[in-house]
């Protein structure tokens, strides 16, 4: 596997990343929340992890400009 010329750009600014990085904290609350607080309910945090997952899957497949090579702006 080769990485895309403009990995950081893509890393920067796409909004899939954007979205996966959220679902990695949704997944991460839920483990650790219910040490500190019993009054979430239960399995709201994987519901949002699976919705924001599925709006990355959409996200990655959307022309995102910013993350395009030849503009050349950082």
């Amino acid at each position: 596997m080769t990485p895309v010329p403009n990995w950081r750009r893509v890393l920067r600014y796409a909004w899939s990343v954007r979205l996966m990085l959220l679902a990695a904290l949704f997944t991460a609350l839920e483990a650790v929340l219910p040490f500190f607080i019993d009054t979430i309910p239960r399995g709201i945090f994987a519901a949002l992890t699976f919705v924001v997952s599925g709006a990355a899957l959409i996200a990655r497949f959307v022309a995102q400009p910013r993350t395009l090579p030849g503009d050349d702006d950082e």
